[in-house]
């Protein structure tokens, strides 16, 4: 298959390679001196947990061309995606697939159809992997061989479309999940990671430092953001999410996050991420304090007691420039 990959972050990376394995015709939009070592060397990927290198050679070009693509996946951080809705309003392919954290999801899929001279079908995904891009290679971290949570806004993905995307990746591990409401799961899924952010800002992104009381504050911030989510009439997703967050399964999940906060998972997984997507994390933030002004009075003393610890956006800045 013809596949675009537009974005060449760490995520965008991972999918290249991923898609070159299964024997695609895969090329990246990536721009400036990333673009020139991609040119130069290929797609360098340290995979961290496997402990081994990867090469690959995909098509490397700066802007958009005039090729028609079978798929079109877009990997880019959430504010940066309004910049180039109107690129993908004319990209030659029939499914383009937004893959990251987005809470205007909605507003962006009217965007690229309006944008669009042929019918287009508009996808939305998460890829489970983290890391960092360095001068040379990006250091990717995910258990086993990821994957990605797909579907449409609001709906189930048609026959076509699964088919489409099971071939894109036929002959691989990646493991793809459809989901029948991205919309809700992107909120969920934030609701779930804001607390963490919290605590790595108030850390110095350096979540080794993280107490006992820290993280079990950042459990109970999530549960309070769930509970949020809930009143106003959103699915909880994945099914079985807040059941992993009381009891037995809970403490499971205390654990997992005591272990990936103390090694170089947390860093890799999280911290790199804040460091270097303060802009994002900021856009993503003031999205979800707008769905609490729907409920002003909802209680989230955890998840406030975490906000307030962490310096303000603009010290952020200063500290991290991005």
């Amino acid at each position: 298959m013809k596949i675009l990959i537009y974005g060449a972050g760490v995520i965008g990376s991972y999918l290249t390679h991923v898609l070159c394995a299964a024997g695609n015709d895969v090329t990246l939009l990536a721009r400036g001196g990333w673009r020139e070592t991609l040119e130069q060397s290929g797609l360098t990927i340290y995979h961290h947990l496997q402990k081994k290198v990867t090469r690959d050679r995909p098509r490397v070009i700066g802007a958009l061309d005039r090729e028609h693509y079978d798929l079109v996946f877009v990997v880019m951080q959430y504010q940066q995606m309004a910049a180039v809705l109107d690129d993908l309003g004319r990209v030659d392919s029939s499914i383009v697939v937004l893959v990251g954290n987005n809470m205007s999801a909605g507003e962006m899929e009217r965007h690229i159809r309006n944008c669009s001279a042929a019918p287009q079908r508009v996808l939305f995904g998460f890829q489970g992997t983290g890391g960092r891009r360095e001068a040379e290679r990006v250091v990717c971290v995910r258990f086993g061989e990821a994957g990605m949570t797909v579907g449409g806004l609001h709906k189930e993905l048609s026959l076509v479309e699964k088919r489409r995307l099971r071939s894109a990746f036929a002959g691989t591990k990646y493991r793809l999940t459809w989901a029948a409401d991205m919309d809700a799961w992107y909120k969920c899924h934030l609701a779930f990671i804001l607390p963490i952010v919290y605590l790595s800002y108030a850390l110095n992104c350096n979540l080794k430092r993280a107490t006992e009381r820290q993280i079990k504050t950042g459990l109970r911030a999530v549960r309070e953001g769930y509970e949020l989510l809930k009143a106003l009439g959103y699915p909880i997703l994945p099914e079985n999410t807040i059941e992993k967050l009381y009891g037995f399964q809970g403490g499971l999940s205390y654990a997992v996050l005591q272990i990936m906060a103390k090694t170089a998972i947390g860093e890799l997984a999280a911290t790199d991420h804040c460091r270097s997507a303060v802009a994002e994390l900021e856009a993503l933030e003031k999205a979800f304090a707008a769905l609490r002004e729907q409920r002003p009075d909802f209680p989230m003393p955890n998840w406030d007691a975490l906000r307030k610890a962490m310096p303000d956006w603009q010290a952020l800045y200063l500290s991290y420039g991005k």
